[in-house]
């Protein structure tokens, strides 16, 4: 994904200005003019002036030839490198006044002609860095997360939440580290770290708000002694390092980014817990025997439940020709995350974000909470506007407070699941009030206006997301840690 504010200035515009910055360096420094270089090489002094200016680029053999007169090597001009600060500093100019945000201000573009001093050039830069720094920390509130996290919904539904490339790459890993039958072990997981260049090492004290912490100096993936019982999510959280390395990320330009990043990075963990064909063989046959069941999907792979409904929405549409749903949601009812390419209507604010919407009251991730037996999978056909639709839901406890994960599919499909016998049926109506969010006649005559509840406000409505390099993480704190582990470290 495209940060939005990524200089329009092309690659080979840049490169073009470099080139010009190192030839101008190095011409002053022979104590050349403009006319004695051009005579030498056989150009005219205006072509110089061009290719100092980024305005031309030079053919090789011209490049040649004037690396020859100023005795230095053509790799010298064609180094990505300004040559010196004062070029650094003109060079960020130009790249600062080519993004879309000073372009919208509609101002003058401003040249640096030597004439301009040092000072004054260093804080023009300075100023568009503090402005760039200051938009990036504006966007980075909870309505831009949610606007971010609806496109990447967006994307994914078009996708069928299925990325192809990433699949393969996982698949590839797998086969290369010898993985057979069965769940993927921890020393699996570390055999695949090994193959990348990284050793696991276990710690107690990462930094706040991190999952896990990568050394790409030293080739290590720090990462908490302890995690959910049976050590899912340390093989999951390893992985995900891993992903970086392995899908090529550089650190994330915007909040959107590093969404993104997040979720490509999850992806790769599941498909190598869970490889794609041998998921797929099981998923098939569970289909064929009409005994699909998220539960028996995430024994079989040793993973969490709601890693194995996730993964089975990757898979579904693909290779079962199921459209399906799948979402988190907490006690109260509060979407915590969701995917649907089979209609199911998630409530959703005036953008189309559903995190924090509150599912209808008659829905399965709600009403698993009425049981007091809540160690099996519950089960439910709910009628709404978009038709019928079968779940099953999970549900469970965490830090955070109780949780449910709900996976399922239209009616029509639901002959493929085991479940589907269920007597469990609810009508919602809902977006329409009366459905589930006005209290009864009664309640409200004897009730209205005598009560007053102190409600509780949840952290994410007005706090803005934290910023820094990696958002939420204290760049101070991240560099102490590693200092402290390092092996270098003195």
């Amino acid at each position: 994904m495209v940060p939005q504010d990524t200089p329009t200035i092309s690659g080979a515009d840049m490169d073009r200005m470099i080139l010009g910055k190192r030839l101008r360096h190095y011409r002053t420094h022979a104590g050349l003019t403009l006319e004695q270089l051009g005579e030498r090489v056989g150009v005219v002094a205006s072509q110089i002036s061009h290719i100092e200016n980024g305005r031309r680029e030079p053919k090789l053999v011209l490049i040649q030839a004037l690396a020859r007169e100023l005795e230095i090597e053509p790799g010298d001009l064609l180094s990505p490198e300004a040559p010196d600060e004062r070029s650094r500093l003109e060079i960020e100019l130009e790249r600062a006044q080519s993004t879309p945000s000073y372009q919208r201000l509609g101002l003058p573009h401003i040249r640096a002609p030597r004439s301009l001093s040092d000072d004054t050039l260093a804080t023009l830069v300075g100023m568009h860095q503090e402005l760039a720094r200051r938009s990036r920390a504006a966007a980075s509130t909870s309505e831009e997360a949610r606007r971010a996290n609806t496109v990447i919904r967006t994307q994914m539904q078009e996708r069928n939440n299925y990325l192809p490339d990433i699949e393969l790459l996982a698949s590839d890993l797998m086969r290369r580290i010898g993985h057979g039958n069965g769940a993927v072990t921890h020393r699996e997981v570390a055999m695949l770290g090994e193959l990348l260049g990284f050793t696991l090492i276990f710690v107690d004290d990462l930094p706040e708000n991190t999952r896990s912490m990568t050394d790409l100096e030293n080739g290590r993936i720090y990462l908490p002694p302890a995690s959910i019982p049976g050590g899912h999510g340390l093989r999951s959280l390893a992985l995900q390092a891993m992903g970086h390395r392995v899908l090529g990320h550089d650190k994330p330009a915007s909040y959107a980014e590093f969404l993104q990043q997040r979720l490509q990075i999850n992806y790769f963990a599941s498909a190598c817990l869970i490889p794609e064909a041998r998921a797929v063989e099981f998923l098939q046959n569970a289909k064929r025997n009409r005994n699909l069941a998220i539960e028996d999907f995430r024994d079989a792979f040793g993973v969490t439940h709601e890693a194995a409904a996730h993964r089975f929405t990757n898979l579904a549409t693909r290779h079962l020709d199921l459209r399906v749903h799948h979402y988190r949601t907490d006690a109260v009812g509060s979407l915590l995350r969701g995917y649907a390419n089979d209609g199911l209507p998630f409530p959703t604010d005036e953008d189309g974000s559903i995190e924090g919407e509150l599912l209808c009251a008659k829905w399965g991730g709600r009403t698993a909470f009425h049981r007091t037996d809540r160690t099996s999978e519950f089960y439910q056909y709910t009628d709404t506007p978009n038709g019928t639709y079968w779940t099953s839901v999970q549900t469970g406890q965490a830090d955070a407070g109780n949780f449910a994960i709900a996976c399922g599919v239209s009616f029509d499909d639901s002959r493929w699941f085991r479940g589907r016998d269920t007597s469990m049926r609810e009508v919602s109506t809902c977006p329409d009030p009366a459905c589930c969010r006005t209290a009864p006649r009664d309640l409200r005559s004897r009730w209205e206006g005598k009560a007053w509840p102190s409600a509780r406000m949840h952290a994410h409505v007005l706090s803005p997301l934290p910023t820094g390099t990696f958002p939420g993480v204290d760049d101070t704190a991240m560099f102490e840690f590693l200092s402290r582990h390092s092996p270098s470290q003195p």
